[in-house]
């Protein structure tokens, strides 16, 4: 063998090395990723278990919530019932769409017995019947029973990409809890529930707010996702296989 020859074959095999390790490394993101991706499976199919136990569990007293709340911090979609007056002069407006429409879902102050307030999603509005004068017969007065679904609070923006609150115009992009109560005017001092509920279908005079606005089809695609990770670990396993059993060439 000439000395060109073996200087060739001698730098071929570090390069060789080198695709190999790199290879390896991906091999093992994309085996990562797609175990991620099985962790998140079991998670959400747990997910909407739970989430279909409590919708079709029949609605428990304000009190029994709270006290679960305390317990775990976690009452998404439980069934409860609360009674109190509205306080409809707070109303908050979150920005929502509702079956093709543009609008506002309209959060509402309910006065308890004992003086508490609780934030309640009455429920979707068009965008030009923001004003609440606008639909007066749906502002029901005295003291009235609400029956929905208790919500966690947001602890933070959950995205970037989401606007900021205009707390002056009253439009809000997402639910930020102490922010919807502090600016709806309630009592100096008044305590608030630490969680919101999202009201029933059960209709409003004048047929609006729409009740009953809850989304709960939460997409699960998961397992599509750990399928194309692992696929393509196992594609480029393949050509790393078939690498290293093809014979080094010489010059």
């Amino acid at each position: 063998m000439s000395d060109a020859t073996s200087s060739t074959a001698g730098a071929s095999r570090p390069r060789s090395a080198l695709l190999l390790g790199l290879g390896l490394v991906l091999f093992a993101i994309l085996l990562g990723l797609g175990t991620w991706q099985v962790q998140r499976l079991h998670w959400k199919e747990g997910l909407l278990e739970t989430i279909d136990k409590r919708t079709h569990a029949a609605p428990l007293p304000l009190t029994d919530v709270e006290k679960e709340f305390a317990a775990t911090h976690d009452v998404d979609y439980t069934p409860v019932t609360v009674t109190g007056a509205f306080l409809h002069q707070g109303e908050r407006h979150f920005f929502a769409t509702w079956e093709g429409d543009t609008g506002f879902n309209v959060y509402t102050p309910l006065r308890l017995d004992d003086g508490r307030f609780v934030l309640v999603n009455r429920g979707f509005v068009p965008y030009d019947l923001k004003d609440p004068a606008k639909r007066k017969q749906g502002e029901v007065a005295g003291t009235v029973t609400v029956t929905g679904l208790a919500r966690n609070p947001l602890p933070e923006k959950p995205s970037m990409m989401l606007p900021d609150n205009d707390v002056a115009k009253n439009i809000f992009y997402w639910k930020d809890r102490d922010v919807m109560a502090s600016s709806a005017g309630l009592p100096a001092g008044a305590a608030v529930v630490p969680f919101f509920i999202d009201a029933d279908k059960t209709p409003n005079p004048g047929g609006l707010p729409v009740g009953g606005v809850t989304i709960i089809d939460l997409p699960n695609n998961h397992l599509q996702y750990a399928v194309t990770w692992y696929g393509l670990a196992a594609a480029l396993a393949a050509v790393l296989i078939l690498r290293l059993r093809r014979p080094a060439k010489e010059e």
